[in-house]
């Protein structure tokens, strides 16, 4: 569709006021506008004539076949004109759903004969199926008071799932016998009391992990190097009531948890342990009996990725209830929840001392970092002095919580998103060399 732009209707409109002031200054130059407008017409037909048509832009898009929330990926576009002679700069667009962040609109310079590169990026806000609707381009004339717009319809419809590729990244990193310092969490050899090896003593090393009846056997001191223990059973309680759908960091603390858990569960399979997933808010939502074997790590992956957002409120007494009867032995069971204030978390406090008489519990919810902000940042006015209480008291109150399930004997994390993972696995391996489970 061919329209005239801003600057032709400020062309014509120009006209008016110069065509009257002439008329009134002297009679003889009423014809001025006549000529005027003469002029402007053959400038923006002369635009039109010039201005490259729509059928010889040739628009190649790539759309990613799945998004992974929390991550970013990009629309690859490609773009040339057929004729070698067009040459314009285009304004693009791309219209989508609600699951993703709107795109912000771009301008990219297209040269006569040349083919132009672009990436339009999609940030997912939750999972689902993200629409990729259509994709709007503009240009105008050499002149400036034409323009053609052209709307290509993409009707993509793209999966968002848990970020399963961070995760394995991730998990690369962490199982690299020389990842940096900081980075590596896992030792495979050390740590635990499995027996894994004989290893020659060599100064430096625990005097107290040589065997004895072995080294008078060989003639030479031999130390025994000791492994974690494997088929622990692990259970991801994740919680997935109306307090997880809020957003942090401009992905709902359900995703979060659920990247965190899929993290671990690599980790755990990887390791030898059997994980399985257990998803509640005011009823069982899903509970999958522990499984082994990193080639179950996509079952459990998929299931996940089912865990939907929930405007219920979570009902600990009963679900928790319900995870108790379906463990037959002991486990690590990891909860993945949040909570708002003491009175609210009475409940899950009560039902988690229920369950730590039998299993062991790790306790994990996100770190707001608003809240600390608003604590921490310098107020202006009295609002601000009102909000930055407000904050602190839930800060107070979350550490009272926190600090009730640590005198229980329930271990607990609580980190900002971007660390959480880390943060859990980190405790994950410790617990297992501490021998806890």
């Amino acid at each position: 569709m061919m329209r005239p732009t801003a600057r032709a209707a400020l062309l014509f409109g120009a006209g008016v006021p110069m065509s009257l002031a002439a008329g009134l200054a002297a009679e003889p130059l009423w014809p001025f506008g006549l000529v005027y407008l003469g002029i402007a017409l053959l400038l923006t037909g002369l635009d039109a004539i010039l201005i490259p048509a729509r059928r010889r832009l040739r628009v190649d898009a790539k759309i990613p076949d799945i998004l992974y929330v929390g991550d970013r990926d990009a629309l690859a576009l490609t773009l040339a004109f057929d004729d070698a002679r067009s040459a314009a700069s285009l304004d693009l667009a791309c219209d989508t759903g609600p699951l993703l962040e709107p795109p912000p609109r771009q301008t990219i310079r297209l040269s006569a004969g040349r083919i132009a590169e672009l990436t339009i990026p999609l940030v997912p806000r939750r999972r689902g199926t993200a629409a990729i609707e259509r994709l709007w381009l503009r240009w105008r004339g050499p002149l400036g008071l034409m323009a053609q717009q052209r709307i290509d319809p993409l009707d993509a419809g793209v999966p968002v799932v848990p970020n399963v590729r961070a995760v394995r990244s991730a998990a690369a990193r962490l199982n690299t016998r020389d990842a940096p310092f900081g980075s590596k969490v896992q030792k495979q050899q050390g740590d635990g009391s499995e027996f894994d090896a004989l290893r020659d003593y060599v100064p430096g090393l625990d005097r107290r992990s040589i065997d004895w009846k072995h080294s008078a056997r060989h003639r030479s001191l031999l130390c025994k190097e000791f492994r974690t223990e494997r088929n622990h059973q692990i259970v991801l309680a994740i919680d997935t009531g109306h307090l997880m759908s809020e957003p942090l960091a401009g992905v709902p603390k359900l995703d979060h948890a659920i990247n965190a858990g899929l993290m671990l569960t690599y980790m755990s399979l990887r390791a030898g342990d059997r994980v399985g997933l257990f998803g509640f808010d005011s009823a069982v939502r899903h509970a999958s009996a522990p499984v082994g074997g990193l080639h179950n790590f996509w079952r459990l992956q998929q299931a996940s990725a089912g865990l939907d957002y929930r405007a219920d409120e979570t009902n600990f007494t009963l679900c928790l209830a319900d995870l108790l009867g379906r463990l037959n032995r002991r486990s690590l069971v990891v909860l993945l929840t949040d909570f708002v204030d003491t009175t609210t978390a009475e409940l899950m406090v009560e039902n988690l001392q229920r369950l730590s008489r039998k299993h062991l519990v790790l306790f994990v919810a996100l770190r707001d970092g608003d809240l600390h902000a608003t604590v921490e940042a310098t107020p202006e006015s009295f609002g601000d002095v009102a909000r930055a209480v407000i904050a602190d008291d839930f800060l107070r109150e979350r550490a009272v919580v926190l600090e009730r399930l640590h005198r229980l004997g329930i271990h607990s994390i609580e980190a900002p998103s971007g660390r959480i993972s880390m943060e859990l696995v980190n405790r994950y391996l410790l617990i297992k060399r501490q021998d806890l489970i």
